[in-house]
Order: C-alpha cells, then structure tokens, then sequence
C-alpha cells in the first residue's frame, strides 16, 4: 500500500502538475516520482511511440553515489521491460565513451549486479539513441548542456519526448 504523500504525488504527476516531495528519509519519495514515470513509459509502449528513443525523464542526483544507488534500483525492475531502456551519464570513468569498454568495465566493477540489456553504459550509444530514463549529476548535466555531440539527448527529434525531470535530494542544491 500506498503512502498519503506518495499517492497525492501520483495523482498530481498523472494529471500534469508540477510537485514537491519532502518527506523523510525511507519513506518513499523514489516511488512517489518513479511510479508515474513508470506509468507513463508503459502508456507510450502500449500506444506504440515507445520504440522511438529519447529521453523521457531525468533524474537528477547531487552525487554520483545517489545515481548509482537508483541504477541498481531501476535494474532490478526494468529487467523485466526490456523495451525501457535506462541510463546513467556520470563521470569518464563510470560512463565511458564506447560500448565494448562500458560493458567489460561494468562486468568488471559490478560483478553481482545483473547485466541488463536496456540499460544504456555507454557515451555513444545514449548519443546514438538516447535512453528513456537518463540518471545524471547536476555537473554533468551543465556539460551535457554545453557539448555538442550530447545535443540528441535534449533537442532534436529524439529531444521531442521530454516529460519528466526529477531533482533528487533537492534540500542539497544551492
């Protein structure tokens, strides 16, 4: 079952409002935001523009530590809907520019975590076809912004999908 605050954020993300979740910590507040996300993902694939990439939802972390948290979350759930694809755009070192590298790397860092399919692990393939949940750091995010070759993720035909952006964590921002 549902929390209050968390279904009250529901209701609101469904209906296309803007919204605030502060709550405690360990009460919910990913599902408040990741559940409409969820639901919206499973619409489009259900109405058929699914298919066509581009980012639907950013989350943004204030700490790549928060971003690889949630990836470990979203891995276990959308192993199970091969057609989300996901993906987390940090730093060189965690998110390499080629795919093979992004793979061994992954394999090699991540030993006990499933390797899932539609999840995105490398630079040139969120640019080729951007993921439909991007997980980033406000730092990268500017760079995302600047650099050109990231433009497929915020503009462009695969820049037409953008719905939801999430900023996570929101007390630690200044």
């Amino acid at each position: 079952p549902l929390y209050l605050h968390q279904e009250n954020a529901i209701r609101k993300a469904v209906k296309r409002q803007n919204l605030v979740v502060s709550t405690g910590t360990g009460s919910g507040k990913t599902e408040a935001f990741l559940i409409p996300i969820l639901n919206h993902l499973l619409q489009e694939q259900k109405s058929g523009t699914l298919s066509s990439p581009g980012v639907r939802a950013l989350l943004l972390y204030p700490m790549n530590a928060l971003a690889n948290d949630q990836m470990k979350r979203l891995r276990r759930i959308l192993e199970h809907y091969p057609d989300i694809t996901f993906g987390r755009y940090i730093n060189i070192n965690e998110t390499p520019n080629k795919k093979t590298i992004a793979a061994e790397d992954f394999k090699a860092t991540y030993p006990k975590e499933p390797f899932v399919p539609n999840e995105l692990r490398a630079r040139e393939e969120m640019h080729t076809a951007p993921p439909h949940l991007l997980l980033t750091n406000y730092a990268m995010l500017e760079y995302l912004l600047l650099r050109p070759d990231s433009s497929p993720l915020f503009d462009g035909d695969t820049g037409k999908f953008w719905r939801f952006i999430v900023l996570d964590e929101a007390h630690i921002y200044d």
